[in-house]
């Protein structure tokens, strides 16, 4: 990958996991006010898209989604799957 496009994939990254972050702390507001929430399925799409750090850090750090089941497996599932295919790109790059 060139220079390009390694820094189109870094801020990609950055934004996607910004996104998911702000998705998860605006669906705690909306819990506390009782109002209509994020779907789950957009949550878990936001972290499969490349969101899972965000994702996990919000979902501790707001404690938001910890106790939820599939949710909290399926976030995991997803963050771990993601840590290998990088681990697997990096080991292939060296």
């Amino acid at each position: 990958m060139n220079q390009m496009g390694t820094v189109l994939l870094l801020l990609y990254i950055l934004g996607i996991n910004i996104v998911t972050y702000f998705a998860f702390w605006i669906d705690k507001e909306r819990a506390r006010a009782g109002r209509y929430r994020i779907a789950e399925r957009t949550l878990l799409l936001l972290a499969l898209l490349g969101g899972s750090p965000a994702g996990l850090l919000a979902q501790r750090r707001l404690r938001h989604k910890t106790r939820k089941q599939p949710f909290a497996g399926l976030l995991a599932g997803i963050a771990l799957l993601q840590a290998v295919a990088v681990a697997g790109f990096a080991v292939k790059a060296l």
